[in-house]
């Protein structure tokens, strides 16, 4: 049910996201989802790949600060209030959302959505007992 995302620190500069987009691209690595969240000095793009392994690889060779994390994707109903009954369970048992982006695929009349939890095996945990649908990284790495 985890996903590997990767992590990497960028300075916030033109160019530097094509340069990382570059060589990822270069090494045949797809991008299925990504977030980036910035200061006026430097920036964090979280992607989820089709290769995690390589990326980490290729990016740490081209002097990149990378790091993997467990994040999971969840489908959510692609309604009003639909995110808000996933975000109730998860306050109901104590879980806190570090972050979370969406992610590029529907899922029949869901959404997906990529969460990172304090405790993600309490999330896992919480969302199973409450019939959420957690996608396996496989799903979400392949599409």
């Amino acid at each position: 049910m985890k996903v590997e995302q990767i992590s990497i620190f960028i300075e916030n500069k033109s160019g530097r996201l094509a340069e990382i987009t570059g060589v990822l691209g270069e090494n045949g690595i797809n991008i299925r989802a990504l977030s980036l969240a910035d200061t006026s000095d430097f920036g964090i793009l979280r992607l989820i790949v089709d290769d995690s392994k390589k990326a980490l690889n290729v990016l740490r060779e081209q002097r990149f600060t990378v790091s993997i994390t467990d994040v999971i994707g969840i489908e959510v109903s692609d309604s009003p209030g639909g995110l808000t009954a996933i975000l109730k369970i998860l306050d109901n048992n104590n879980v806190n959302v570090e972050y979370m982006y969406a992610f590029v695929e529907r899922s029949g009349d869901n959404a997906v959505i990529i969460f990172r939890f304090d405790d993600i095996d309490e999330a896992i945990l919480a969302l199973s007992n409450n019939g959420i649908k957690i996608l396996p990284s496989v799903r979400i790495t392949s599409i």
